[in-house]
């Protein structure tokens, strides 16, 4: 026990005298010289690079924000209006006391160069990702040796990475001969935008080796670029065609069973996205679990909705697909200004959690946003849920009998009226969810379920009425198509083209991809 009680008093010993010679050592900046200043920062990186106070005390320098007392040399800090003691809590009002410590441009230089240090080599990988990438941006050949010394040590390879393609910026840059001819060559293997400039820089050499070196490594970048470009638009393909299936499943249920045309299917949707606005509203303080919350929610909003819609309105217009048609497309008007008067007719804002924030960085050419690759993931594993019901449960089972043959389902005892709701309370369901991962993608208003409808008919259409693989497959095809035609055409011209070419396809495949099976499906 006396042995362990020796050692913990002499770290205590140890770590005061540590923080003391720190603190007494920075006092020493409120030196007039700069020359001493230099000095007093050279020993400070040498023997309190891992302080995390120093940091601080050479950002807060560089920015003019730091102050020494008159009386005590003591460190203090600008914070708006107040001054913070570095080393204490004392807090004071005025600067009545206390002078500014002066730099010059050499010691901002030192200081630059000292922070990027602390920062490439510090313990924290987001830290030295941090400061490889502001020395990319910020190239100079002071930096050469510091990033020599840093790819030596670095372990991470990601941040290797960063820390080559600036030491190969440097040498393309301001070196000459071999060294020059090796670094131009290596920038063909990166990706950023510096590169692309140093690189464009060297295009039109006098050096004929230098300029054929300059040129094949540009034209591997762009070759690299165009591929990953390719990749970011399928990605986006693949986002839009889960947002359209999440938005036709419901559609493709209740279109497929009932035979029902519900113009009103955009507005259950919005229900659902207005749902998320809600909880959100309700939760202020727990926005992160907002979205998971309003899942269950939506699907239970808009699912009672559209059994109510069913109930009041469809029930008693079943084989009447016009009339139908008309009173849906009527109701969706009154959900939308209902809406309006509840909420308002502008759009509003739904927070999107943090989890679900900033992009995956593949690479500097390609990076894929959160949310969408949570709602690609969300769409699928609706999907496949809804497959699952559709296939394996007793419900399913019933509405693929109503679906296939209503007469022969009745007389085998099954409850069409009850399926008809049931079958329409889930699509409805469905609509709402989708509603919840488009209001992470786009502003929640009275008319966003307006631009989902026709897609959504478009997709069951095409992918075979009643057909939840032909959904699926519609849906990425459709997606993919628009995304890829957009740049070429414009976002309104791809739109036209699509429209032509399911009039086309219907004209050759009027039952769509996969056609249902069934006696019905000869009406």
């Amino acid at each position: 026990m006396n042995i362990i009680k020796i050692i913990l008093l002499n770290l205590l010993i140890f770590s005061f005298s540590y923080a003391s010679d720190f603190q007494e050592l920075s006092s020493k900046l409120s030196d007039k010289s700069f020359k001493v200043k230099e000095q007093v920062l050279d020993e400070l990186i040498v023997n309190f690079k891992e302080e995390e106070k120093l940091e601080i005390l050479l950002q807060n320098m560089l920015l003019g924000n730091l102050y020494y007392k008159n009386e005590t040399n003591e460190i203090f800090i600008s914070n708006n209006s107040a001054f913070k003691g570095l080393f204490t809590d004392e807090l004071l009002e005025t600067e009545d006391n206390l002078s500014k410590v002066k730099i010059n441009n050499k010691l901002r230089s030192v200081i630059k160069s000292s922070l990027a240090k602390i920062n490439l080599f510090s313990k924290n990988v987001d830290k030295r990702v941090k400061a490889a990438k502001n020395i990319l941006a910020n190239l100079e050949l002071e930096d050469k040796e510091l990033l020599q010394e840093a790819i030596k040590s670095e372990k991470k390879e990601s941040v290797k990475e960063l820390l080559e393609e600036s030491l190969a910026n440097i040498e393309a840059k301001y070196s000459t001969g071999e060294e020059q001819l090796i670094a131009v060559e290596k920038l063909g293997s990166f990706l950023s935008s510096k590169s692309l400039e140093t690189l464009n820089s060297l295009k039109d050499s006098s050096d004929e080796k230098l300029k054929i070196a300059a040129n094949k490594s540009l034209k591997s970048i762009e070759s690299s670029k165009s591929f990953y470009s390719f990749l970011e638009t399928a990605f986006f393909g693949l986002s839009m065609g889960s947002v359209l299936l999440l938005a036709a499943i419901g559609l493709a249920i209740t279109f497929g069973v009932m035979k029902v045309i519900n113009m009103a299917h955009g507005e259950l949707i919005m229900i659902g996205a207005y749902t998320t606005y809600t909880i959100q509203q309700l939760m202020p303080n727990l926005i992160e679990y907002s979205i998971i919350i309003a899942i269950p929610a939506a699907f239970i909003v808009s699912g009672l909705v559209g059994i109510l819609i069913e109930r009041l309105v469809i029930r008693h217009l079943y084989g009447r697909p016009l009339e139908t048609l008309l009173a849906t497309f009527g109701v969706s008007l009154v959900l939308q200004q209902i809406v309006r008067t509840i909420y308002s007719p502008l759009n509003q804002e739904v927070k999107t959690p943090s989890w679900m924030s900033g992009a995956l960085e593949v690479n500097q050419a390609l990076s894929l946003t959160y949310n969408r690759l949570y709602i690609v993931v969300f769409a699928l594993m609706v999907f496949f849920a809804i497959l699952y019901v559709m296939k394996k449960t007793s419900l399913g089972l019933k509405v693929r009998a109503v679906s296939q043959n209503r007469p022969i389902a009745r007389a085998m005892g099954i409850k069409s009226s009850f399926i008809d709701a049931a079958t329409f309370g889930i699509g409805s369901g469905i609509a709402g969810v989708a509603g919840v991962a488009l209001s992470q993608l786009t502003n929640v208003g009275p008319n966003l379920g307006q631009a989902y409808i026709v897609d959504s008919f478009m997709v069951v259409v095409f992918g075979g009425v009643g057909n939840l693989w032909g959904t699926l497959i519609a849906a990425f095809t459709l997606g993919e198509i628009n995304k890829f035609i957009e740049p070429l055409a414009g976002a309104v011209l791809a739109k036209v083209l699509i429209l032509v070419f399911i009039i086309l396809f219907i004209q050759k495949r009027p039952r769509g991809l996969f056609p249902q099976k069934g006696r019905d499906a000869q009406d």
